[in-house]
């Protein structure tokens, strides 16, 4: 089944006006029917308009934000369970969590079931934050993280405190052990090089009753991973990777060799053996605020595109 893209997040990666784009995140009422994943935010950790930015992707949005650019995550609504989760804790939970839940066709709690973390990088993790006292002061909310990530969460304020007022649950989770989120689904956690300074960093494989999907947002080169990605990618239906930056040109003033991503150019060369129905099923995701790929009619998109892969889209349904 190809994605059904809800019409009120279609993005049109451009510095749209902030009527526009309001529209597009509030307009619809549509509900989900079928187990699915959403895309709930396709930017790096900084978003956009990115602090300390002069670029003229950033120039226009600092005056008329574009709503639709919150930062990398994935919704799992279950209406079969009645059941949402969250993948990632950003700094744009609050409204993604809304997202969520608007897209659910029965009433469910304030917060997801259930939250994985991928790794200790703000982007990531920092939205955790609202669930503390000074926000929703929650009970409970199920945080799955690696050891060294909720050794993390447990041993360093403020996310220390979350856990002491039992405001999140933390449950440990173990490389390449699956977690049943229900009869029909589960998730899998798998080590990824990153820069691991606080915690390790995972992707993860999520199984539903029809399709596999695979998410890494963040890794370092390909080449440094155990595993090869293009048999990964055969083995699923849609993969999720990190496009951080189109290409080198769009990082400077900063050592390269610190932010070793893979560029998009060089994953669409690794990927290009892969047959057509191969390559569709990638979509590239975790855009820095400088990425060409933000822009529907840029020439970069009319490559990835034309060369049969996708960028990545707020808002985009995918049946589970």
């Amino acid at each position: 089944m190809r994605p059904f893209i809800c019409i009120f997040l279609t993005l049109l990666f451009s510095c749209s006006s902030k009527e526009k784009s309001e529209e597009r995140v509030n307009s619809s009422n549509r509900k989900i029917s079928e187990i699915s994943l959403i895309v709930l935010g396709t930017m790096q950790d900084g978003g956009s308009p990115h602090i300390g930015c002069k670029r003229k992707c950033c120039e226009k949005l600092f005056s008329d934000p574009d709503e639709t650019r919150k930062v990398v995550s994935l919704g799992i609504v279950d209406p079969e369970n009645k059941k949402n989760f969250l993948i990632e804790a950003t700094p744009d939970l609050t409204e993604q969590v809304r997202i969520l839940k608007n897209y659910s066709t029965f009433k469910n709690n304030d917060v997801p079931d259930g939250i994985f973390l991928t790794h200790a990088h703000i982007g990531h993790y920092a939205g955790l934050m609202y669930f503390g006292k000074e926000a929703l002061n929650a009970d409970s909310v199920k945080v799955y993280a690696m050891p060294r990530m909720k050794n993390y969460l447990e041993n360093n304020g403020p996310w220390s405190q979350l856990v002491k007022l039992n405001n999140i649950l933390l449950l440990e989770m173990l490389e390449d052990k699956k977690i049943k989120l229900s009869n029909t689904i589960t998730i899998t956690p798998f080590l990824v090089p990153h820069r691991d300074e606080f915690s390790e960093t995972v992707g993860y494989k999520i199984e539903g009753p029809k399709k596999k999907i695979l998410f890494i947002p963040d890794i370092d080169k390909w080449g440094k991973w155990n595993k090869n990605i293009v048999e990964e990618i055969k083995k699923v239906d849609y993969a999720f990777l990190n496009g951080t930056f189109f290409d080198g040109g769009e990082i400077q003033g900063r050592d390269i060799s610190q932010i070793p991503h893979p560029f998009v150019i060089e994953s669409m060369e690794l990927f290009k053996t892969l047959s057509k129905e191969e390559r569709s099923k990638i979509y590239f995701i975790h855009f820095n605020h400088t990425n060409p790929l933000l822009d529907s009619k840029s020439k970069q998109t009319k490559h990835v595109i034309e060369s049969g892969f996708h960028a990545a889209e707020i808002g985009a349904v995918f049946s589970l």
